[in-house]
């Protein structure tokens, strides 16, 4: 699951149609998945839900992001 989750937030960052800054915050939640503790799993949700009201950032792009956060919260029930 979280190669899975990695390889999305990875495509996201590849997608030079989402701005640098949306590309910036991804970058950090993917860090924290990758740590993979129910902590910093926490902070990767609360980071990419922060982003995700962001008016400049593409509709297929939000959709992931929240694909994304779906993907993170089993991981981390799973983790409990």
């Amino acid at each position: 699951m979280n190669e899975d989750i990695i390889d999305l937030l990875e495509s996201i960052l590849n997608d030079r149609v989402v701005p640098r800054n949306i590309r910036a915050k991804v970058e950090e939640a993917l860090a924290k998945v990758k740590e993979n503790t129910v902590t910093t799993l926490s902070e990767a949700i609360y980071l990419l839900d922060d982003i995700s009201s962001d008016i400049n950032m593409p509709d297929h792009t939000r959709t992931d992001i929240w694909q994304s956060i779906s993907m993170i919260e089993s991981v981390k029930e799973k983790q409990k």
